[in-house]
């Protein structure tokens, strides 16, 4: 019997994440400003890797845990990051040097950029705002301050255009009215849920128990 409290909740994204040669997805659930998401992410480069994570924030967007599972060819690691005020931790050790941080930031993953944004709601209206991060490095684990700055630069007919940019490094986000990734220019970008398989064929195809029938 399937245990009803495991089901994940809300919309389910898929992105595909160019600049590591794969694909993150993740079940969204979004309650105002509170951010429930659980992921799963594969990738190719800097070297072969599974990830896995939880995510949860406060009615602020701001982060409260972040559970993430590596898995390498070579290595399997696991991260507990925690915010209890303004005190971060990493595996039960208290990370001072993240005091004024109110996010975390996983590598490569286009859901962390959504806390920040929406909690300035720089997906609806201009400003520009800057952050200090807990940046998780993928597949290693590492944790460490990252200062980034977004800018919203435009309203669009499905969102926003917002500049992320950290240190030399600047890229415009197409972002929805929730205020989720769509488009990151040289990251990657939302996987539409389309298909030109019509039912007929899926039907008849290798997906059915019955070809043909």
């Amino acid at each position: 019997m399937i245990d009803k409290s495991e089901v994940p909740k809300g919309r389910q994204i898929l992105w595909q994440v160019d600049e590591t040669a794969g694909f993150e997805s993740s079940w969204i659930d979004l309650d105002g400003l509170r951010l429930h998401a659980e992921g799963r992410s594969v990738g190719q480069l800097p070297e072969p890797y599974w990830v896995t994570y939880t995510l949860d924030t406060d009615e602020h967007a701001v982060t409260t845990r972040l559970q993430v599972t590596s898995v390498t060819a070579t290595d399997h690691r696991t991260l507990d990051l925690r915010r209890d005020g303004d005190t971060w931790s990493v595996d039960g050790v208290p990370r001072p040097d993240l005091a004024d941080a109110r996010d975390c930031d996983l590598a490569c993953s286009p859901l962390t950029n959504t806390m920040p944004i929406i909690r300035t709601g720089l997906h609806q209206h201009p400003g520009i705002a800057d952050f200090l991060m807990a940046f998780v490095e993928v597949p290693s684990m590492r944790v460490i301050p990252s200062k980034q700055t977004y800018t919203h630069l435009t309203t669009t007919e499905d969102g926003a255009q917002v500049r992320y940019a950290a240190g030399s490094f600047t890229s415009d986000l197409q972002i929805d009215t929730d205020g989720l990734v769509v488009v990151y220019p040289t990251l990657g970008h939302r996987v539409s849920p389309t298909t030109t398989v019509t039912e007929g064929e899926r039907q008849r195809g290798p997906g059915s128990a019955r070809p043909g029938a």
